[in-house]
């Protein structure tokens, strides 16, 4: 069937909605016209084997058997299919007195699989709506004239009709269709990828596979996979696999799979992450396209659970990726339900969007995640999609191959594709979908993947992208890059980086000024800023009259606090209008004002001397400073400056390591107090050919000591896996890979556009004066 046919086809069965027009929302239009489809699909489907599932019914009824044993008798009368109905009726008998009544019973009359899709789609519900606006008799009536017979619709057909139902119904319910399935050419892309290398294997006799998709939506995956073994070999035996959180997708997938005559127990109604419906199994090949960038918080207790207790023997023992995107969930599910290598092992493709390649810093969930998958050497290809290739969704978007069973040549090494031109133009768009592979686009990937062969950027024969010809144009515009397709290839570690912390001293001076000592009388944070604001309505009156000038206007302060200090607690509120606080930075202040007198204000670049300056002044003049006081004086007197000597933090018993901060310092090894604001990470390369000391010493001498000779590597911040100086963390800069330089648009073009724009502009302005 050609897209024109099943395209009217599918308009053909819409229509019945002008019959459900000012009756119903158009919201509901699908509730009505799927469910009704599927029914219509069925009923022809049993119509070979009909009469003779009607006389075996006759005969298994006086047995009086369970309606398991039933089901197993009758189906034995059914050609080979999974379902069946034992009503004599069809659409077409159900006459228009008693409809309602005839059309439940007849769908009771379903074998209890087919008979459970209904339920999923609640039709009960709208068969007493349709009822009760006198609508049921003409929509059964228009479905029982349509052909969906197989000879008519084959049933990949079957899926596109309805997939493009879908499509419709969405549109008219505020859904996207993406949430249900995924576009036919991204399916044929990833299928061919994930079997391509087992075509051989396929090809012989008595082979049993399983197929899984843990997010199965209509099912396009699971029939794909199918298809593309049929293909190869007509006498294999797939098994397919799937569970699904939408329960209309969910009836979808059911019935598809129910005609296709899989044992539909397996298609499982249910959250894949937080309820594992198939926990024990493994499969052979897995399918997959889960949202993007939909959070899991709903069920983050039970994923957070099973990471702590379960660790590797669960499904997320690498890390946990931010709540805000599951998508690394999907991925490490799947990779728990590989079969296991002494087994044939198990291949998976999954349709991720851009963010799992990159996002998060060493340490991170995602960074352990893609650690796990690449030094477990899981991951075989990485290929880049062109943009609006999804109904719902217009991003950058790659298809990950994973697999446990690489060919000897392929190990410990990743293929990157820069599929992003491989697309042409629908000639319309449906929802965000604007862009469609054909089959030379999908074949150009193929076989490059399957020749696993780093291919250095071609010229595609793909036409130019329409510009707006609005405005004017420049003479001399910047040439559009080429549209290009390329491969590389890279050792997995390539990916990997060891980030390493870099501390700087801290240089301080210090000066007891005037001005410092004044802004003594504010208390620190939180008190600071709010206690600014009293000094400013209400002056001294805060230190001499504090109960008679804050306590009378307390409602007055209280409500200025609430409206601009929101951050202050009743705790501190209370302490706020206490004389206490303000009496005691009285008392700080004539401290330091003491101390002043006894030390200078003069400037001192030598905070290590100043501190034994201090000290000796403290003891000599018998002030005592308590910790808190201590602190917010230093705070106030000293000031960073990078003429200043470092600070030295403590002496240290051992000889000099100045790349890990023991440095001899005037006479003595010591560690310098690191600055927090001169703090800095640097990633290193991994390379596995040198041990991680040389590693990063070389790295630190080549890239960072010679810009600023005082740095130092802190040695504290190790990796907890493998111990090393340095956090491991992995990213995949796909885009970097594969960017093109375009240089920019000579100086001269650019001078030559602005004349002739402002020659326009002088022309239009004499034309006006005149």
């Amino acid at each position: 069937m050609t897209n024109t046919n099943f395209s009217q086809t599918a308009a053909f069965i819409w229509s019945v909605a002008d019959l459900l027009r000012g009756d119903f929302k158009q919201s509901q239009y699908g509730r009505i016209i799927l469910p009704f489809t599927l029914l219509r699909r069925l009923e022809c489907v049993l119509e070979p084997s009909k009469e003779a599932v009607l006389a075996q019914y006759e005969k298994v009824k006086a047995m009086n058997l369970p309606e398991d044993g039933m089901e197993k008798m009758l189906l034995r009368a059914t050609s080979g299919l999974s379902f069946y109905n034992t009503s004599p009726m069809n659409l077409s008998k159900l006459g228009q007195g008693d409809i309602k009544s005839n059309l439940e019973t007849y769908i009771q009359c379903f074998s209890k699989d087919a008979r459970e899709i209904f339920e999923h789609f609640r039709f009960d519900e709208f068969i007493g709506a349709l009822n009760d606006a006198n609508l049921l008799y003409k929509v059964v009536g228009k479905f029982a004239n349509t052909n969906l017979s197989p000879a008519k619709i084959s049933n990949h057909d079957m899926g596109l009709v309805f997939e493009e139902l879908i499509r419709r119904f969405a549109e008219g319910s505020n859904e996207t269709a993406g949430e249900h399935f995924t576009p036919r050419d991204i399916v044929r892309l990833t299928t061919s990828l994930v079997f391509m290398e087992d075509d051989d294997a396929l090809t012989k006799e008595g082979i049993i596979r399983t197929i899984y998709d843990p997010t199965a939506g209509t099912g396009g995956f699971l029939s794909s996979g199918m298809e593309y073994v049929y293909d190869l070999n007509p006498k294999a035996v797939m098994r397919a696999f799937g569970q699904e959180l939408n329960p209309e997708s969910y009836a979808i997938c059911k019935a598809d799979m129910l005609i296709k005559g899989q044992d539909v127990s397996r298609i499982k109604l249910g959250n894949t992450l937080s309820n594992d419906q198939l926990v024990t199994d493994q499969f052979d090949y897995m399918l997959s396209n889960p949202p993007f960038g939909v959070d899991w918080k709903k069920i983050e207790g039970e994923i957070k659970d099973e990471h702590t207790f379960k660790g590797f023997d669960g499904r997320f023992g690498p890390g946990l990726p931010r709540v805000s995107d599951g998508s690394l969930l999907f991925l490490m599910h799947l990779i728990s339900k590989l079969r296991d290598n002494t087994e044939n092992g198990g291949r998976i493709g999954i349709i991720l969007n851009g963010s799992p390649l990159f996002t998060g810093g060493a340490g991170s969930g995602e960074s352990e995640i893609r650690r796990y998958i690449l030094e477990a050497d899981l991951l075989e290809a990485i290929v880049a999609l062109p943009t609006d290739m999804f109904y719902n969704t217009g991003i950058a978007t790659y298809v990950w191959v994973l697999s446990n069973k690489k060919a000897a040549s392929h190990k410990g090494k990743v293929q990157l594709i820069n599929g992003v031109n491989l697309c042409g133009k629908m000639r319309k768009s449906l929802g965000s979908k604007r862009n469609v592979m054909s089959e030379m686009d999908i074949q150009t990937i193929t076989r490059c993947f399957g020749a696993f062969e780093t291919v250095e950027p071609q010229v595609l024969d793909k036409p130019a992208e329409q510009k707006s010809n609005r405005g004017r144009q420049s003479a001399s515009a910047k040439p559009e890059a080429p549209k290009t397709f390329a491969s590389k290839i890279f050792n997995h570690h390539e990916f990997g980086y060891r980030r390493i912390t870099i501390e700087r001293p801290l240089r301080l001076s210090a000066r007891i000024t005037d001005e410092a000592i004044e802004s003594l009388q504010y208390a620190p944070k939180p008190f600071n800023a709010v206690m600014r604001w009293l000094y400013e309505t209400f002056g001294n009156e805060c230190h001499q009259h504090l109960a008679d000038s804050l306590l009378e206007n307390e409602a007055v302060i209280r409500t200025r606090i609430k409206a601009d200090f929101k951050e202050l607690k009743e705790k501190q509120i209370k302490e706020l209008l206490s004389a206490k606080l303000w009496q005691s930075q009285l008392a700080l202040i004539e401290k330091a004002k003491a101390l002043q007198t006894e030390i200078g204000s003069e400037q001192s670049d030598d905070f290590n001397t100043f501190e034994l300056t201090l000290k000796a002044a403290l003891k000599k003049t018998g002030i005592t400073l308590d910790a808190k006081e201590k602190k917010q004086f230093l705070e106030t007197i000293t000031y960073k400056n990078p003429e200043a000597e470092p600070v030295v933090k403590k002496v240290l018993k051992e000889e000099e390591q100045p790349l890990y901060g023991a440095f001899l310092y005037k006479g003595k090894v010591v560690e310098f107090q690191p600055d927090g604001d001169l703090r800095d990470n640097e990633n290193v390369p991994l390379d596995p050919s040198v041990s991680t000391t040389t590693l990063i010493k070389t790295y630190f001498n080549r890239e960072v000591a010679p810009h600023v000779p005082d740095a130092w590597i802190n040695a504290d911040k190790c990796d907890e896996k493998d111990g090393e100086i340095g956090i491991v963390g992995y990213e995949i800069p796909f885009n970097r890979h594969f960017y093109q330089y375009q240089p920019p648009r000579a100086l001269e073009a650019i001078d030559a556009d602005l004349d002739a724009v402002s020659k326009r502009i002088m022309t239009l302005l004499a034309e006006v004066h005149s």
